[in-house]
């Protein structure tokens, strides 16, 4: 039962993520930043949340650089906006997973089926 709480704490904190994200100031924080995942732990102190950028893993690293520099505002404004009693630390991991997925995407678009004789009679 208490695995719902946190689930439902989990999703309520990416979703204020990504809000806040868009007013983090810093020049090191790449604007086409995505939030791939947050883990929080079962009692509220830690939450990884892990990043990725379209423009590659060092893009991504560069703005964990500024997110960590931010942390202090993140923190405050998703405390301020999820009314929690405890605000977990925040800890920004970069992570390659949109690179991944388009070169999985460019893979796939690479194959060629050709058409079987049975479309060309209809």
């Amino acid at each position: 039962m208490p695995g719902y709480r946190i689930d439902r704490i989990t999703e309520d904190i990416k979703r204020e993520l990504v809000h806040i994200l868009r007013e983090v100031k810093d020049p090191r924080v790449n604007e086409m930043l995505t939030i791939v995942k947050v883990d929080v732990s079962s009692d509220l102190s830690y939450c990884k949340v892990y990043v990725s950028a379209v423009e590659g893993i060092d893009a991504a690293k560069e703005s964990v650089k500024g997110l960590k520099a931010a942390s202090g505002f993140i923190r405050g404004r998703l405390g301020s906006s999820l009314k929690l009693r405890k605000v977990p630390e925040l800890k920004f991991v970069a992570d390659d997973s949109i690179e991944k997925g388009f070169e999985l995407f460019d893979k796939l678009r690479s194959i060629h089926i050709p058409e079987s004789s049975e479309n060309d009679e209809n």
